[in-house]
Order: structure tokens, then sequence, then C-alpha cells
């Protein structure tokens, strides 16, 4: 009875120690970084604190960290520059310095675009400011927009400026998913500005800075070669969107979300459903392709306008949360220090692939 009991014992162990044994070879196989097709990744730099955005000048990159900084890296070396504010940047969850952009005669201006998210008084809110760079320090210059609505999550927060000219910025609907309907609110919409801050006058609804709505928390934001434009969205909890975006239109939510349809209400080109999610966030456009940053998805994705498919580029990373594409490069920065990811070893980090390689 005794050695039949230790038989038992030890076959119990065995499959332990081989299930466990599978489990650590799934997660090392996990942890390295796939990419699909085969193209080598390049560390451009790291040890970020919770980078958000990328720009891009010459060939110096400039990053946003949502802490407050603005990490510069040119010819192999990092400088992590102050941001001096004229309101307290927000600790809250998802909040901080967030979309940032360098103005078009920036060699000449040292001026960039910066959104953030502020606490005071009054409330939580987040603004668009312009940012002025001089000995190194980037200073709060002039006031854009203010008062966007800010909750516990859902700050929206890309900025970008479109083949038009014309600064366009993501909102949140701040956790409160009715604002997304009203066009007279700024949260959970995309809004267009002047450069100076001033209203287009052929902005789609009269006296405002809306240019769509019915977004949930939409970060990012690309225009295709002709002009199209593109944005990604989380959606609640899973059917994450890839939308066209038009002016005045209306995309759903809370009314519909995902693959729903409403007349009179715009259906995603791209759906992630309700099984599964991505957490779109940044995204850029080359050859007929959008290429997304996804945070719950721990990948880099492609999306072909042409042929409607979509796959993972690169995986193994960790969070992604924003990219850029110059030439035939395409950069992106991993998101693992935001308190939601597993950081890597000296994470985060600036990547490049060669698009050259996909083909």
């Amino acid at each position: 009875m005794k050695n039949a009991l230790v038989l038992v014992l030890s076959f119990i162990a065995i499959l332990l120690f081989t299930a466990c044994s599978k489990e650590n070879d799934k997660k090392s196989i996990e942890d390295e970084p796939v990419i699909s097709p085969q193209a080598e990744v390049e560390i451009i730099t790291d040890h970020l604190d919770i980078p958000w955005s990328i720009a891009k000048w010459d060939e110096t990159f400039y990053l946003s960290e949502r802490t407050g900084s603005i990490v510069k890296v040119e010819a192999g070396k990092k400088e992590r520059q102050k941001v001096e504010l004229k309101k307290v940047l927000s600790t809250a969850a998802e909040a901080g310095l967030l979309g940032f952009v360098l103005a078009p005669d920036f060699s000449k201006t040292n001026l960039a675009y910066a959104y953030y998210t502020y606490e005071n008084s009054s409330g939580q809110f987040n603004r668009i400011v312009t940012l002025h760079m001089e000995d190194n320090i980037w200073k709060e210059e002039k006031l854009l927009l203010d008062k966007i609505p800010s909750g516990p999550v859902h700050h929206g927060g890309r900025l970008k400026i479109g083949p038009d000219g014309m600064l366009y910025a993501t909102t949140g609907d701040a956790a409160e998913a009715s604002i997304a309907q009203d066009t007279t609110t700024l949260g959970g919409k995309i809004l267009r500005l002047n450069l100076d801050g001033s209203i287009p006058e052929d902005n789609p609804f009269p006296h405002a800075y809306v240019y769509s709505y019915g977004h949930r928390n939409p970060q990012g934001i690309a225009w295709s070669s002709d002009g199209v434009m593109y944005a990604s969205e989380h959606g609640n909890s899973a059917n994450d969107e890839i939308n066209l975006i038009e002016a005045s239109k209306n995309y759903g939510w809370p009314i519909i979300q995902g693959p729903e349809e409403k007349e009179s209400m715009i259906t995603p080109l791209f759906t992630s459903g309700d099984k599964m999610t991505w957490a779109p966030s940044g995204m850029a456009y080359f050859e007929n392709k959008l290429y997304v940053a996804a945070l719950r998805g721990n990948a880099l994705l492609e999306f072909n306008l042409q042929s409607g498919e979509k796959q993972e580029v690169v995986t193994g990373l960790g969070r992604i949360r924003d990219v850029y594409v110059e030439g035939h490069s395409l950069y992106f920065i991993s998101n693992n220090t935001d308190g939601r990811g597993v950081p890597q070893e000296n994470d985060d980090k600036l990547y490049r692939i060669s698009l050259l390689e996909k083909r």
C-alpha cells in the first residue's frame, strides 16, 4: 500500500513538473518579440517614463511623457527636458501630458502644441496649449482651448496637424457616455482648430470646434496620401474601432458600438468585436495600410484598407502607445510603465522597423 502511494505521488509530481515546464516554455516564447513578416526591430532609446506621443524633426525625436517631460533623442543621445506648465498636471489614471506635435515652422519658432490634463479648485480638465522651447526647457506660452471634459478615465489626448494645416484633437467622454452625443460639449469628439486656437470658418457645426462626434475614447488619427482621415477608438471593454472620419458625422457611442448599425450613425471599417479588445491608440498610414498601436492587444497592428485584412506586425514587446511613419521607417513606443503593463528590462523604449522588409 505504501509503495502504491509513493508511485501515485511520483506520478502527480511528474505531471505538475511537465505542466509547469510547458507553461514556462510558453511564457518564454511569448516574451520574445514576434515580427510577421520577419523584420529586424531596432531599439532607438530606452528607459522612458510612460511615453505617449512621438514627434520628429529632421533626425531628432521629441517624445512626450505623461509624467510631464519631453524626451529629446538625437544622435543616439537622450535628454529629458523640463516642461513648465501653468496648471498643475493631473496624476489621475490615463491622464497627464498626452498629445504633442511640433509646429510646421518649428525650426524657426521652437513652437509645439500640447494636450494635458490638469486639476484646480473647480475640478479636472484637459487643455490644448502652445509650448515654446528655450534653453532646453519647454514653457507653456498660449492657451488655445480649455475646459475639455476630464474624468477618472477617457481623456482622449491625441494631437495631429492635418493635411489642411489645421490642428485636430481627440477627446474622450470622461466616463460620462451621454456627452459624446451632445455637439455643444467638447467631450467624446474629434475637434478641429486653427493653429492660433480660433474656430475654422468651414467647421461643420456653426461656431464650434466639433468636427465629428459620438466617440468614446479616440486616441489615434491618421490621413491617407489622398487626404482621407481615419481614427482609432477604445470600445467598452471590447468593440474597439477603426473609423473613416468625415466632418459632422455621428460615430454612435453610446447608442451603437462595434458592428452595430443605426440610421444616421457610422459603423467602423474594422472592429475587434465583442470577444476581444485591442485598446488601440496612436496610428499612422503607409501604402493603403493603417498601422495602429495596441495597448491591451500588446501588438503593433496592420489594417489593410484594400483587402480588409488585419495582422499583427510586432508582438511580445508589451503595450504599444504610439506609432510614427517617416519614409520607409516605422517607429513605435512601448507603454509598459503606465501601471497597467509588465515592464520589461529597460522599459519603456522607442523602436524602429523597416517597412521595406514587409513587402
